[in-house]
């Protein structure tokens, strides 16, 4: 009669035991999330297409590219939160500021078309709509309406004339489309420019430099060659090969 009350009470510890047994030696393999890690992945991605478009107008936050860095270190440590807001923000400051370079560079050429006298109904209609997305900060927008334009009184005219903006300078100006399409042009807007330009590598946001849109072949040359073969520079500082490309016609004093 003992041995039954004994067996009855021993086989379901012996069970209860198994099973406690068998659960600590075979803990269940913990899940990854991998659609978190992919968020971040893909936000850093993003983040970098636009923090290289803003590095390729040349703006571009102060701070943007340590935000992106920093996301990356929180994606690497497993701080999937952490990385997808930084790298946001990292992507949201670098379009801005891309939006920003076309929006002052489209309020130039406005500033130019305006005076224009000589334009079409269809030429103001197109000014008129790029003046609303100025107004509305669509930098990109307006600037696609109005480089155009700016081609087309470019090539009627021997010059025009272009303002400074912050960020300019004399080889991103050469650059441009509506100027030269060659920042190694960049001489010949110095040379036109000399009575206000001192410093080949120091300008102003604010200034207005005459463009010479009749430079002979040989003048374009001349200009590109003293851009490849120029030697050392200085911001500050005048340098030698600069006032013999100039003829030492620059006053100085």
């Amino acid at each position: 009669m003992k041995r039954m009350i004994f067996g009855k009470q021993l086989v379901p510890v012996v069970v209860a035991l198994g099973m406690v047994v068998g659960c600590s030696s075979n803990p269940p393999a913990p899940k990854q999330d991998t659609s978190a890690a992919a968020a971040a992945t893909q936000a850093i991605d993003s983040a970098k297409s636009a923090v290289a478009k803003a590095k390729s107008v040349d703006w571009i936050w102060r701070d943007t590219e340590s935000i992106l860095a920093d996301a990356e270190k929180d994606a690497a440590a497993g701080n999937v939160d952490a990385a997808v807001k930084k790298a946001n923000k990292a992507r949201g400051q670098a379009e801005l500021a891309v939006n920003q370079y076309y929006l002052e560079h489209a309020k130039v050429m406005y500033g130019s078309l305006s005076k224009a006298s000589k334009l079409s109904a269809e030429q103001r209609a197109t000014l008129s709509r790029a003046s609303d997305a100025i107004r509305n900060a669509e930098g990109r927008k307006a600037y696609d309406m109005l480089t155009p334009m700016m081609g087309g009184m470019h090539s009627s005219s021997n010059t025009t004339d272009y303002r400074v903006v912050r960020g300019d300078s004399l080889w991103s100006i050469a650059g441009r489309q509506e100027v030269y399409g060659n920042p190694y042009e960049w001489p010949l807007i110095y040379k036109a420019n000399r009575n206000q330009i001192k410093d080949a590598d120091l300008i102003y946001p604010g200034q207005d430099f005459g463009i010479n849109r009749s430079a002979s072949a040989a003048e374009a040359e001349m200009a590109v060659n003293h851009a490849k073969n120029r030697g050392a520079w200085s911001v500050g500082v005048t340098e030698e090969s600069d006032r013999s490309y100039l003829g030492g016609s620059l006053d100085l004093q």
